[in-house]
């Protein structure tokens, strides 16, 4: 059995490195005067997230360092330029009220020299009490910033002085920490930063300790390369950082061979069990999957595969709306893929990837098969491949094309499946259901008996005939409603009685133009019930507007028709 507790298996991830992403200062040394309250603009973005149907939010380093966060000199006090910690009291607040879990960065291999044991250290030498707490202190050498002693820096970066995990009083530090994290901000799990240099002990110990305080905690590792065994144990992490399918997956997209990442799947399947690994195509440390992709136009295959297979998906911020951003050298090296985003103001966004992404998220939400179901390839070649996950005898079939034309899966299915992600019905027939996908399109079919959003035909009542608010303009889910009147002088005549809405239904506007129905969603901040459907024509193109204006009669010039009729279930 998965050691994972049962929340993260139910969760996508989203990834924010806050030092970017707030646009801070490059050292803390530039801020001047009080802390500046950038943390609370996490707030700003909740809705956002959950129009994602994001469920756990991982943060990079937020205490206070020196630079980057990596080189933490309190563990205990939000970084100046974040602001305070009353600052993330409330964003933690909101998070949680918003049915959001919270992950923080451990950085608990090494600490910056501005920690307060190492310019100890640095003042009293020998004579200092927390000699103990640092590896490789050799008072006879010297180090690259001229201190009089030499000590241990991590992979040679001397600005993060390496601990001595195997002091006692050095892990009870840490783990005080932790109980404070916990106790103030009631978080939920810890990404250990540079997992692979933490001694296995002091693994043991936090594991325990956290399980202590919090049974569901969750422990995640940032290990590259190696054997994920060492680490992701019962004893130690739940999980670690899946780089194995990272390179996977941009690489079969790349070079048109599913053949790898799907021996990557099955290899760990074999090996690890049922380890929930956390996956990801992108993060703090690699260039934007937008900037590796030879082309572009398979981006949305990668992410249907990582939202698909087995582990928890992860999206780091700003690569839902496709941003690119290429790793550098030098000090500068990280600022392109750690960049300061306003949600109202993204060049270049795509917004087809976003409404993808969203719609990834609602299918993992609803299907426990996609959770933690098992796996089996069914029809694999280099530029096409469909695998099944099941649970519970629930069956998703997941159909990935990236070759030069339309490609035709054949799957042994009693019933008639849904492609959740477009609304289209595919009929079986003699026990087969046939279903053509696109170039660079990919399919998640259910049984197409399957609710939507429970029940898949909901019954509205009919409220009494009354003046509708003013309409608005449509605009690409799921981006905040535009503030435009959408017909002057068209006003509701209300619902009739029994009108209901169908999930995969073809409807006619009645100033004219096609749409599908793909689901009905809910509003963030209200709960209202919103429709998300497709136009037909054209461009392809995805709106969202409110259930009861999208099922209302109008009166459009003395003329009462319904706002969108009805044509005919799409097959």
């Amino acid at each position: 059995m998965s050691n994972s507790p049962e929340w993260i298996k139910k969760s996508s991830v989203y990834h924010i490195y806050p030092m970017g992403f707030c646009g801070c200062e490059r050292t803390r040394a530039e801020l001047n005067g009080e802390p500046v309250h950038r943390i609370k603009k996490i707030i700003e973005w909740i809705p956002h997230l959950k129009s994602m149907n994001i469920n756990a939010v991982y943060l990079g380093p937020i205490f206070e360092s020196a630079a980057h966060g990596y080189d933490t000199s309190d563990y205990t006090k939000i970084d100046a330029r974040l602001g305070t910690n009353e600052d993330f009291t409330e964003v933690c607040e909101a998070l949680h009220k918003n049915g959001i879990r919270i992950i923080l960065d451990g950085v608990f291999n090494h600490v910056g020299r501005e920690h307060h044991a190492f310019l100890d250290v640095k003042q009293n030498r020998e004579r200092s009490r927390y000699c103990g707490w640092f590896c490789g202190l050799n008072f006879g050498g010297n180090s690259s910033y001229n201190d009089g002693f030499w000590y241990e820096g991590w992979n040679n970066c001397y600005d993060l002085v390496k601990l001595n995990l195997k002091n006692g009083e050095v892990v009870d530090y840490l783990l005080n920490a932790v109980k404070m994290w916990i106790e103030k901000w009631d978080i939920d799990g810890i990404r250990f930063d540079a997992a692979d240099c933490l001694d296995p002990d002091f693994i043991k110990r936090i594991h325990s300790f956290t399980r202590s305080l919090k049974p569901d905690f969750w422990l995640m590792g940032e290990i590259i390369h190696g054997d994920y065994r060492r680490w992701a144990n019962p004893e130690m992490f739940d999980c670690v950082t899946n780089y194995q399918c990272y390179k996977g997956i941009y690489s079969s997209h790349n070079d048109r061979n599913y053949f790898e990442i799907a021996h990557s799947i099955e290899y760990q399947m074999g090996q690890y069990g049922d380890t929930y690994m956390y996956n990801f195509v992108d993060n703090h440390d690699v260039a934007r999957l937008g900037s590796v992709l030879s082309d572009y136009e398979r981006i949305y295959c990668c992410y249907t595969l990582l939202y698909t297979m087995y582990g928890v998906p992860s999206i780091y911020y700003g690569s839902e709306f496709g941003i690119k951003g290429e790793k550098g050298r030098g000090a500068d090296a990280d600022m392109a893929i750690r960049p300061c985003l306003e949600l109202d103001d993204i060049p270049g966004r795509d917004d087809k990837l976003l409404a993808h992404i969203s719609a990834l998220g609602a299918i993992r939400n609803e299907f426990p098969a996609v959770q933690s179901g098992s796996y089996k390839k069914l029809d694999l070649r280099n530029q096409t491949f469909l695998f099944m996950r099941e649970k519970d005898g629930q069956a998703v079939y997941i159909g990935l094309n990236i070759s030069d034309g339309d490609y035709t899966f054949d799957i042994q299915s009693n019933v008639s499946l849904a492609d959740r992600l477009s609304g289209k019905h595919f009929t079986s027939s003699n026990g087969r259901v046939s279903v053509t996908v696109p170039k660079n399109h990919s399919v998640v079919l259910v049984d197409a008996n399957i609710p939507v959003s429970a029940p898949v035909r909901e019954e509205i009542p009919a409220p009494a005939p009354k003046p509708a608010p003013a309409p608005k303009a449509e605009a690409p889910a799921p981006v905040a409603e535009a503030k435009k009147p959408e017909v002057k002088g068209t006003s509701s005549a209300g619902i009739p009685a029994g009108r209901e809405i169908v999930i995969g239904g073809h409807y006619k506007h009645f100033k004219g133009g096609d749409y599908v129905v793909l689901n009905v969603a809910y509003d963030h901040e209200t709960m209202e019930k919103q429709v998300v459907y497709m136009q037909i024509y054209d461009k392809p193109r995805v709106w969202v507007r409110p259930l009861s204006m999208f099922l209302e009669d109008v009166n459009d010039h003395g003329n009462i028709k319904p706002r969108f009729a009805f044509i005919d279930k799409m097959e």
